[in-house]
């Protein structure tokens, strides 16, 4: 085994097949003879492109084992492949692509518990640019046929019908990238089997060492082929929220019995038994009740004989996926982080002028609370609007120089009497509405339970809070509210899902605390509301 065994004393191919799950190791007897001498070097590289996924848990589990057998391990953050391969990313958001790439990455090796300390990382273009790269570079050109170069791109360079020289040029640089990074093996997926045999064959035309490769399964997406990055519905996201995780397992293809191509099956095998060692389900009694397993043959075999429903398998695999997932988000939760996600891959839907290199118009599309203008409001009046009868129309003080006019549907929920002269919280900054006649200039915000139309609380400020003190949520302390949200982007309803109340009444973003100066947000009574 890789873990806890000497290198030296047992060969590296049997310990690979065997405890590794490789798909493949090519180069077996250069790999023990130079363990006889010394410890392996082995580099895994990754093209900056779209976000990662949860399938790159399959090598980070690997590069983990290479660790704990004493291993050099370097990852390479392959920036120039990124935009060589059709452009995937562009040249002026390479930069944000690779700090946002050896963010993430550091984030999945620390949840699986990788010490990073043990760990190299280098950037393509930190050598790729050299004057010796670009020269052997022109000497490889000069010898691989256009159909060689073709054929070991095929499953990893994009495919068009009009191909750009640069994905030709891609094979190449990946195979000089082994003897400039000075490794014995280059390390990565069975779809790259080509491209390492290319290297096998070209890099002793020029002189260099030929090297071994070790080659891991792939991981089908969610609809049934490869986990891509660039196909949204075939994969999960390192920081794709919990509600997006159920909604996205929820639509992936799982039919009852079927093991081939099923992606869902295929993470329990290949991230989450080798990262925790075994996988739980919890279900109703009478239909097996819940149920740990410790080896995946078991998962496998129930699954095909349709023991285990796929809605039981799904809802397993939620859970743990989201218990790797946490501390990633977490990390990410920081206003830096989320600038960075946000800059690195601006919504091309939203702003068409940030793939030009314009950062500027991707924050002003950032989806942050703190672009939302929430405020302490003290009620000064209220009474019935005069044309509708579930209606309130309500003066309130919101700290400037005459109180806001708010049109509220609560007549059914709270009296006038309890609205008189408390403190309740305003979001300022939508565009004014016309309700029935009457101008509303900033909505009530209230609690409210899904379902139970009868159940809605005003949230409540904290004790001693007056007219005007801003609400911010935890760690967006220093973000500008936006003058006005602009109703077409839709802002506020897409913050507003992440909107909820807690277990203990606070009220909560995205598990982070409402607050003002003074504390936090509340409500009486309706714990796991909503807001609205």
């Amino acid at each position: 085994s890789l873990c806890g065994i000497s290198p030296q004393s047992l060969s590296l191919s049997l310990s690979l097949s065997l405890c590794l799950c490789l798909s493949e190791v090519l180069g077996e007897e250069k790999i023990k003879q130079v363990l006889s001498e010394r410890e392996l070097k082995v580099y895994w590289g990754t093209a900056t492109t779209g976000k990662p996924h949860v399938a790159y848990f399959v090598p980070m589990s690997k590069i983990a084992d290479f660790l704990k057998a004493g291993c050099e391990v370097t990852i390479l953050f392959a920036d120039l492949h990124a935009f060589l391969d059709n452009m995937k990313a562009p040249w002026e958001l390479l930069e944000l692509r690779v700090q946002y790439y050896e963010q993430v990455i550091k984030a999945m090796l620390e949840s699986i518990g990788v010490p990073l300390d043990k760990l190299k990382f280098i950037k393509g273009t930190d050598f790729q640019l050299s004057r010796e790269y670009t020269l052997d570079v022109y000497r490889l050109s000069s010898m691989v046929t256009e159909h060689d170069a073709k054929k070991a791109g095929a499953e990893v360079v994009k495919q068009v019908d009009h191909p750009l020289l640069s994905g030709l040029l891609y094979p190449g640089l990946q195979a000089l990238d082994e003897e400039y990074l000075k490794v014995d093996a280059q390390f990565g997926g069975v779809d790259q089997r080509k491209i390492f045999t290319l290297a096998e064959k070209y890099l002793p035309s020029l002189g260099y060492a030929k090297r071994s490769h070790l080659m891991n399964p792939m991981v089908p997406g969610l609809t049934g082929a490869k986990m891509s990055s660039s196909e949204e519905e075939s994969k999960i996201d390192l920081l794709d929220r919990k509600e997006d995780v159920k909604k996205k397992l929820k639509k992936a293809f799982c039919e009852p019995g079927n093991i081939e191509n099923n992606g869902v099956l295929s993470f329990v095998k290949h991230v989450l038994f080798p990262l925790v060692g075994e996988f739980s389900i919890k279900r109703d009694p009478k239909f097996g009740g819940d149920k740990t397993y410790t080896d995946f043959e078991e998962v496998e075999k129930e699954f095909g004989e349709e023991l285990i429903h796929p809605g039981d398998l799904k809802a397993g695999v939620e859970v743990a996926l989201n218990k790797l997932l946490d501390p990633i988000r977490k990390k990410f939760e920081s206003p830096e982080l989320r600038k960075l996600s946000s800059t690195a891959y601006p919504d091309p839907s939203k702003n068409k002028g940030a793939g030009k290199g314009n950062p500027k118009v991707a924050e002003e599309d950032e989806l942050v609370p703190s672009r939302l203008d929430i405020r302490v409001g003290k009620v000064i009046s209220v009474e019935k609007h005069p044309d509708a009868d579930s209606l309130y129309l309500e003066k309130i003080d919101v700290g400037e120089a005459e109180p806001r006019t708010v049109v509220s549907g609560l007549v059914a929920y709270v009296s006038q009497e309890a609205l008189q002269d408390r403190l309740v919280l305003l979001l300022c900054n939508l565009k004014p509405q016309k309700m029935r006649g009457v101008e509303s200039q900033a909505m009530l915000l209230c609690a409210s339970i899904e379902g139970d139309p009868r159940r809605v609380e005003p949230l409540d400020p904290p004790e001693g809070s007056s007219p005007g003190e801003r609400v911010f949520v935890e760690g967006y302390e220093t973000g500008k509210p936006d003058d006005k949200l602009n109703p077409k982007k839709k802002l506020w309803e897409k913050l507003q899902v992440d909107l909820k109340v807690s277990g203990q009444c606070v009220a909560q973003w995205q598990d982070k605390h409402l607050m003002t100066k003074l504390g936090h947000i509340t409500c009486k009574t309706l714990k796991g509301g909503n807001i609205s």
